[in-house]
């Protein structure tokens, strides 16, 4: 059987000028959500959607679709528009408002300005796992794609003019002191030794604070992948997913040795593919030679086949598209050129 799977969208809300608006909490209560899957986040400028758990790409796609056309939905009545952006594109005169939940008022009192300091916005893949064992030894061979995994999604160029990076939010998002690649585990052991050393120093609250690029879900028998920016489009996400799924699975089958990818050279890496995003290049995680990130794209692609199953053609498909129309962070560039208005990168993006 498949491995099931499923997605996870933070937008942000924007006014009818562009500007970051909260009303976070509104647009939940007035969305058709009876499972629960829309949800308030961190600052009140934002909202977060969830898919059920899915056993095809066709069944990731219908319901990221639904969720964000019912986003939309809820917030036209209130002149509000959903962005689907990594980071704010339009300057700001100060950060975002909190959400007024215990949790999230007690991280901002603990972290001050890293938690008030801008809102940024990420998709986030759990995979099914139940046996955590197994979770912490795909984690080891799967860390040294998450440079190309960055680069699928990378989706925050602006954020109050050009940034210079194709995805901000993961710079602004390491700030977090449990942000970031994941270190090579001895054992599950380990992993839960690590984070229960964060939790008793302060680095983090509680374990759903475990900011890694890939966790175990505390709360669901997954795996999470927290790398990527929220993607453009649906169809960006859903590519994301069935990668992240087939990589997944090959990893699981997968009994060789753990690919050397030291901590120093994953950390660069994944600096190189937020900066640049598809167009630049990084250290290929199998041979180390320097590797354009859209050729480690079709390798990652070559190397899972096997493990795609009936996903392949989506798959095929969908990194054709990729590389022939550019990623989110390409897109959002084109529509400022056109006119050297970051309006019009709002007007791009916004959920309809």
């Amino acid at each position: 059987m498949p491995l099931t799977f499923g997605v996870e969208e933070e937008f942000l809300l924007v006014d009818a000028d562009g500007q970051l608006a909260g009303q976070g909490p509104e647009v939940v209560r007035a969305t058709d959500d009876p499972q629960g899957e829309i949800e308030t986040e961190l600052t009140l400028c934002q909202v977060e959607s969830a898919t059920g758990i899915c056993h095809t790409p066709e069944g990731v796609l219908g319901q990221l679709v639904t969720l964000r056309s019912g986003l939309a939905e809820a917030a036209r009545p209130r002149g509000l528009r959903v962005l689907p952006s990594g980071a704010p594109v339009l300057p700001e005169e100060s950060g975002p408002e909190i959400t007024p939940k215990a949790r999230y008022l007690r991280m901002a009192r603990h972290f001050g300005a890293t938690a008030r300091g801008g809102a940024t916005c990420g998709c986030h893949v759990h995979v099914g796992m139940a046996d955590r064992e197994l979770g912490v030894r795909v984690i080891n061979q799967v860390r040294g794609w998450l440079p190309a995994l960055l680069a699928v999604t990378a989706n925050s160029p602006f954020s109050g003019g050009d940034t210079g990076y194709a995805s901000w939010r993961y710079q602004s998002w390491s700030r977090w002191p449990s942000a970031g690649a994941p270190p090579v585990f001895a054992s599950l052991d380990e992993y839960e030794s690590i984070v229960d050393q964060m939790l008793r120093s302060g680095a983090i609250l509680d374990k759903a604070m475990v900011y890694w690029d890939i966790r175990l879900s505390d709360h669901q028998p997954t795996l999470e992948f927290r790398v990527s920016d929220v993607a453009a489009t649906a169809g960006d996400a859903a590519l994301l997913a069935v990668l992240v799924r087939g990589l997944v699975t090959h990893a699981m089958s997968w009994g060789g040795a753990v690919p050397d990818m030291p901590p120093s050279v994953l950390r660069a890496n994944l600096w190189r593919a937020s900066h640049d995003g598809l167009s630049g290049a990084c250290l290929h995680p199998l041979t180390g030679e320097l590797v354009p990130l859209n050729a480690q794209l079709f390798d990652l692609l070559e190397m899972i086949k096997p493990s795609l199953g009936d996903d392949v053609d989506f798959a095929v498909a969908g990194l054709a598209k990729l590389r022939e129309q550019g990623g989110g962070a390409d897109r959002q560039r084109a529509a400022y050129a056109r006119r050297g208005k970051l309006r019009d990168v709002v007007d791009e993006l916004a959920l309809r």
